[in-house]
């Protein structure tokens, strides 16, 4: 780089993998100016985090790679840059030690965001990153500048190469809002609809079921549909389910309902017992207990688990041992629709690779960039989505560098 007078980059975005891209960015001695329609960076990562920030996950790396469905390929370059071991060790070279839960997930030792994400914005500022809030990105003038909304009217802003990081459609609140598709659009960038991901699903449940049962969580079941089953638990909600188990499938369950118009998962109430098993106890004369009492006394079933088997198996089947065994093992779950993008956790579609070289420059706007999860892919929670927002963000910086020299 000309170091009497180095290339000046925008990074539109401040989450993870804006911030990536800058990190990146300031590395090869470029100025960096980070813009935020928010007064304040990374706030979907703080509200990730609020429960303890799943920073990726630790399992084998083809494991890891297969996580990301149809966009495995094109990801599995960048994720190899920027794989797990080195994600744990960059937070160790910003302080933060990291240690891996039962379930594989990766966290920081304190589990808090704000204090990884405090240090980091101050150690980019030291690297000197300049930074905007409240900067509303609008686009390019007629004289391809850079237009920002501001507080008190509009700004233009010039720059080298530009970083475009504004996330999809989940969580508007966070600044996440997809106002960037029609700019895009109008510039030739293909980009698929934004749906739903990790999201929720709505069941038509009766009114003593939902009054009675809203907010409890559905624990050690089984679910399956589409030839894969797993174990976890789900969250009954006032319209429908929700949680971590719901969101493994959530990508196929939302897809299913838009191709065929209906997503029926089966539910394992008790997954450590079989069909058989359960058929013999069953099977056992009651006397004068009540099937529920029977069932509380042969399998423990009670409560939410007790319920959401009257929800949905006819009363003629209440008495017969092969019947209730066979829902109990496989009980239908008829979802409606998933629930809006503003509620899901992340968004699938964006822009989509095809309109991007192997740098993440957009063919349609040489010296555009684009990174993290307004690009056309998803995956499910566990630490997969951060990582893949700082990989194709670390990409993006290092794809600039690469072209800024050319």
């Amino acid at each position: 780089m000309n170091k009497a007078s180095p290339p000046r980059v925008a990074v539109i975005g401040g989450g993870p993998a804006g911030l990536m891209a800058a990190e990146t960015l300031l590395s090869g001695g470029v100025r960096v100016d980070i813009y935020d329609a928010m007064p304040s960076v990374g706030r979907k990562f703080l509200i990730a985090g609020k429960g303890g920030l799943n920073l990726t996950h630790d399992e084998p790396h083809t494991d890891f790679i297969s996580r990301f469905g149809e966009r495995s390929n094109v990801l599995k370059p960048m994720l190899d840059d920027f794989d797990p071991d080195k994600l744990r060790a960059w937070a160790k070279e910003l302080g933060f030690e990291t240690f891996v839960g039962s379930s594989g997930k990766v966290f920081p030792v304190g589990m808090a965001a704000a204090p990884l994400l405090r240090a980091w914005q101050n150690r980019l500022r030291e690297q000197g990153a300049q930074f905007h809030f409240r900067h509303r990105w609008l686009g390019w003038s007629e004289e391809n500048a850079l237009r920002f909304e501001v507080p008190n009217g509009e700004f233009l802003v010039g720059a080298d190469a530009v970083v475009l990081a504004l996330g999809g459609g989940s969580w508007p609140q966070t600044g996440s809002t997809g106002a960037w598709i029609p700019l895009l659009q109008a510039r030739g960038v293909d980009i698929a609809p934004l749906k739903p991901a990790n999201c929720g699903f709505d069941v038509k449940w009766t009114e003593y079921f939902r009054t009675r049962f809203e907010g409890e969580a559905l624990k050690s079941v089984a679910l399956s549909f589409d030839g894969k089953s797993q174990r976890g638990e789900l969250v009954i909600t006032k319209t429908g389910v929700e949680g971590s188990l719901i969101y493994a499938f959530s990508a196929k369950l939302r897809d299913a309902l838009s191709v065929h118009g209906e997503a029926i998962p089966q539910l394992d109430l008790t997954p450590d017992w079989t069909e058989t098993r359960l058929q013999e106890v069953l099977s056992k004369p009651r006397g004068s207990r009540s099937v529920s009492n029977h069932l509380k006394k042969q399998i423990g079933l009670t409560g939410v688990k007790a319920n959401f088997l009257w929800e949905f198996v006819p009363r003629e089947h209440w008495s017969d041992p092969s019947r209730m065994s066979a829902a109990i093992k496989a009980l239908p779950l008829p979802l409606v629709a998933p629930r809006p993008l503003e509620e899901a956790i992340s968004s699938a579609g964006g822009v989509t690779f095809e309109s991007l070289d192997e740098n993440m420059m957009l063919h349609a706007l040489p010296g555009v960039f684009c990174a993290g999860e307004m690009l056309d892919w998803e995956a499910p929670t566990g630490g997969y989505l951060l990582t893949a927002c700082f990989a194709t963000g670390r990409t993006a910086g290092t794809g600039i560098l690469g072209w800024l020299l050319k």
